[in-house]
């Protein structure tokens, strides 16, 4: 795929990464230790304190020394092996703009709907391409309508509600055309169908959960059977709308993405299933888990799937080594896990106000602390802080560690979709109202 260029970085690490990008330039330049990460909230919000000691530090990870990075990025050699390359970014792709001056992105953006949760860390977005927005919009409803038959009349007011355009354009800024930004908007519908569908408010229940899951995986991952079953297999992948959008979303990223990238989405999607069925089988059983057996289960269910095709979407690939490396995983997981706990946070008054008991984080927090519902909220936004700070840490320890080009664009992608998925819960006062706890 042609390589765009990349993506704008939040400010909080832009320096780590631009000192990287130097190095990369220039073999001999040093690169400096990470500057902390800085906050930048409305003026409305509380004031957090940043302490570096309250980071989790991450394991001890080597990154790999010169000549295994270098090993990496050259891919395989020897007798028979060129056929098996992967286009690669051109020579001249280190000298791409990372190094201009980069504007205080909270000065240029303008103004948005929504009121951001006080206190909570994260960084201002401008406003998404309007043309952009129109076009995805325009497409995703028609593959919706026509394509996969996703909805009955009555549920169109909320497919137009989720403003998955709006949503996908702020956190693919990189996207080259319509079309990369076409892969992960079908693919986040689905998914988003599967948890209606399946688990939540359209029909969904815990029980029989575990066969819809494996059967619905099977549109992600092919089963590959005998020629006398495998018909019956094929037509269940039209049976039902889920299905149906996991077989059309999947098709259409493997046209685009590489092997190992689409094999890399589906193992998140099944870290995914995975989650669902945890707090499936605690709804069942009426349990309200352990704060940390909750935020265990919000690693699996969580939108590790979305950020995790950055690369794909951006038209570019990160190569599996580079991204198989602790280090990187750890990144992907803190990203994945701070957005998640951004929609517990915003969606705390839907779910109250919806049958049953829905457990998110502040009424975990409450519930198994002893805490009031005020107190649990605000100490889950304190949970959701220290873990956009230990991502934002991480992110620029592993840049400055690990230079490849692919690397940088890689995790300036995975910043802006942190960045753009908050966007989305502020300014989607359709779907989403804060709770008066301030």
């Amino acid at each position: 795929m042609p390589d765009p260029g990349l993506s704008s970085p939040p400010p909080s690490f832009h320096a780590a990464l631009t000192a990287a990008v130097a190095a990369v330039l220039d073999a001999s330049a040093p690169v400096p230790a990470p500057a902390p990460a800085s906050a930048s909230a409305p003026e409305a919000a509380v004031e957090v304190e940043t302490a570096t000691d309250a980071v989790v530090p991450a394991a001890v990870v080597p990154a790999p020394s010169g000549s295994e990075l270098e090993r990496i990025l050259r891919g395989p050699s020897g007798l028979g092996t060129d056929g098996l390359l992967l286009p690669r970014l051109p020579a001249a792709a280190p000298t791409l703009a990372v190094t201009d001056p980069v504007p205080a992105v909270a000065e240029s953006a303008e103004p948005v709907a929504g009121i951001p949760v006080p206190g909570l860390y994260y960084h201002p977005v401008p406003d998404p391409d309007p043309v952009r927005v129109a076009e995805v919009s325009r497409r995703i409803k028609d593959w919706a309508v026509d394509e996969v038959d996703l909805f009955p009349d009555e549920w169109e007011g909320e497919f137009d509600g989720f403003s998955v355009g709006r949503y996908m354009v702020a956190c693919h800024p990189d996207a080259p055309t319509v079309d990369h930004l076409m892969l992960a908007t079908r693919l986040m519908v689905a998914e988003n169908a599967v948890d209606d569908c399946y688990c939540e408010d359209h029909g969904g229940s815990p029980v029989g959960l575990g066969s819809r899951l494996l059967l619905a995986h099977t549109a992600l991952d092919p089963v590959h059977t005998t020629a006398e079953y495998a018909p019956g297999w094929a037509e269940s992948l039209g049976s039902d709308a889920p299905r149906r959008a996991y077989r059309s979303a999947m098709h259409y990223f493997t046209e685009a993405a590489s092997p190992s990238q689409a094999d890399r989405f589906r193992h998140d999607m099944a870290r995914l299933h995975l989650g669902y069925l945890a707090e499936a089988a605690w709804a069942e059983t009426d349990h309200v888990p352990e704060v940390w057996e909750y935020l265990a289960m919000r690693q699996f269910n969580n939108f590790r799937p979305c950020p995790t095709i950055t690369d794909t979407v951006g038209g570019y690939e990160l190569p599996a080594d580079l991204h198989a490396m602790p280090a990187t995983q750890r990144v992907i997981a803190l990203a994945g896990n701070a957005t998640t706990l951004v929609n517990d946070l915003y969606s705390y008054t839907k779910e109250l106000a919806s049958p049953g008991r829905h457990l998110n984080l502040p009424v975990v927090i409450a519930e198994r602390e002893g805490l009031s519902d005020q107190d649990g909220y605000l100490k889950a936004v304190e949970v959701h802080n220290e873990l956009m700070h230990a991502f934002e840490a991480e992110s620029a320890a592993l840049a400055a560690a690990c230079p490849a080009p692919q690397m940088l664009r890689f995790l300036r992608g995975v910043a802006a979709w942190v960045d753009g998925n908050h966007y989305w819960h502020q300014t989607n006062t359709y779907r989403y109202s804060l709770p008066n706890f301030w």
